[in-house]
């Protein structure tokens, strides 16, 4: 059922076993777990079903550090940011989940087998079954061509597969309205998390409407699913009982903000024979209903070897170069490309004869790539609240997104491990636009992965929940999406976000019992 906030009368209590604040993508997973239970749901939206200019500035903030279009990023109304998703789906690398020795605070509370029984069923939700992300056997087989096998030990490919994308609340919206036992209150916005007299229970939450009416809603275990940001603003404003906001007795709600930084434009790949690079590594193909990419990854013994972080590369045709073209705007980077092509052909040719028979003039291709890295945890990329207040009288959010050398490093070493790989195959060369000593561009570019700021960790001083995502010295009050990621990996995080959200489904059926 659909229930609209604004039109309940002053001061209504809502009662639920399981209140879910936010409709995202984990929280609409959360509650379809329990569709027709015993268990009463009530899901608590900010938003409506359509976007609202008025509604959506609620995600206006600060920035201390990177410059980061906060409202942009994120979607306040039923089905949250998969409202505007773009669809990559692929689950995390075992070695994300470790503590390594050279990625201070990484680690997990368990490893990739945990969560192993859960990326089937939420690649079911997200619209990508069957999903294959590795075997590269399989692949062949599916797309009836040789994928040439990496040759330098540096990287290895993985499967990206991309969800239609599923948007959680068209999708799943009627599926929860018809459900007996679980409430959708839209237009909700939850301004605070009131807990017993020592912040050890949740009792319940208070909520306001954009037209002045005041709400609550109380439960038997309350789950905050708002997103990587709005997870740790709302601990941070739940401050009455505990001065520095619920959880945070140490002092870490809101660290280690995490994005994955994509970098596009630091080079192309210049392919003479484009025959020579199948098309799943340059072109999304079909398959069984949904598209899918390969994309190079390092391997984890490079990774171990090198002391580096994880990343991703995904490339794809940009333009080709013709004898005779006219010099562009970046005439000298293209007269470059051109020479090289040019000898790249005179060495087919003595081979294989000319790429093109009937169109002499054809030289080759360049590709775009593109790429994610995996962001260290830093306890100093952080959100905190900012001294400007919102129309509910509430203090924004303040983002001091911040990026490291070990993260600029990793990266610029991987780089030159994809042209390595390239020019051994024998398919391309790949000319780097970025120097080895450049630092971090001003505007760097994010997924609107917001990951890390309340991270999971068994110890309650290095981390916000447990490993069943519960908030630690809170015995009702749970944490899902990709705010508990204590590591990024270089994975979109939605996939794994869902899988976690199953999980804790899971879990708290069992504590209902």
């Amino acid at each position: 059922m659909y229930t609209d906030a604004r039109t309940l009368n002053d001061g209504t209590t809502v009662q639920a076993d399981v209140a879910v604040v936010g409709g995202g993508p984990a929280g609409i997973t959360l509650a379809r777990a329990f569709a027709g239970s015993g268990v009463e749901v009530c899901v608590i939206e900010a938003g409506g079903l359509q976007p609202d200019p008025e509604v959506q500035a609620l995600y206006q903030g600060e920035n201390a550090g990177i410059d980061y279009p906060l409202a942009a990023m994120r979607m306040r109304m039923f089905g949250g940011s998969s409202n505007h998703w773009g669809g990559y789906c692929r689950p995390l690398d075992p070695i994300d989940f470790e503590a390594r020795d050279w990625v201070p605070h990484s680690g997990w509370p368990f490893g990739i087998e945990e969560l192993a029984p859960y990326y089937g069923p939420a690649s079911d939700i997200v619209e990508v079954a069957p999903a294959e992300y590795q075997d590269m056997a399989y692949w062949a087989r599916t797309t009836g061509d040789t994928l040439p096998q990496l040759a330098t030990g540096r990287m290895w490919m993985r499967f990206v597969h991309f969800s239609p994308p599923t948007r959680f609340g068209e999708k799943y919206g009627p599926e929860l309205e018809r459900a007996g036992n679980i409430r959708v209150l839209l237009n909700a916005n939850v301004v605070n998390i009131q807990a017993t007299a020592e912040g050890r229970a949740v009792n319940g939450l208070d909520i306001r409407t954009l037209n002045g009416l005041s709400h609550r809603v109380t439960a038997r275990y309350y789950v905050i699913a708002c997103g990587g940001l709005e997870n740790a603003r709302i601990l941070l404003l739940s401050n009455d009982v505990v001065p520095a906001g619920l959880g945070n007795q140490n002092d870490l709600v809101g660290r280690f903000f995490m994005e994955h930084p994509h970098l596009g434009g630091f080079g192309e790949i210049v392919v003479a024979d484009l025959q020579r690079l199948p098309p799943i590594y340059r072109d999304r193909i079909l398959v069984h209903g949904h598209d899918v990419k390969a994309a190079f990854n390092p391997s984890e013994a490079f990774l171990r070897e090198q002391r580096l972080l994880n990343a991703t590369f995904m490339g794809g045709v940009a333009g080709e170069y013709r004898k005779g073209d006219k010099a562009s705007a970046e005439s000298e980077r293209a007269a470059a490309h051109a020479d090289m092509l040019m000898a790249a052909q005179r060495f087919l040719a003595d081979g294989a004869g000319p790429v093109k028979a009937d169109d002499p003039d054809y030289l080759g291709v360049w590709l775009g790539m593109g790429c994610a890295c995996e962001q260290a945890p830093n306890p100093d990329s952080r959100v905190t609240l900012s001294g400007e207040r919102d129309v509910l009288g509430l203090p924004r959010i303040k983002l001091d997104w911040r990026l490291t050398e070990q993260d600029r490093r990793s990266l610029l070493q991987h780089m030159h491990s994809l042209a390595y790989e390239f020019g051994t195959l024998g398919i391309g060369r790949l000319v780097l636009n970025v120097a080895d000593d450049s630092p971090w561009p001003e505007v760097v570019a994010g997924g609107a992965h917001h990951m890390g700021t309340t991270r999971m960790h068994d110890d309650p001083r290095q981390g916000v929940v447990d490993r069943n995502s519960k908030v630690h010295g809170v015995d009702n009050l749970y944490v899902a999406g990709s705010s508990v990621f204590p590591t990024s990996g270089a994975a979109n995080p939605t996939l794994t976000l869902v899988a976690l959200t199953l999980r804790l489904a899971d879990h708290l059926k069992g504590q209902l019992q």
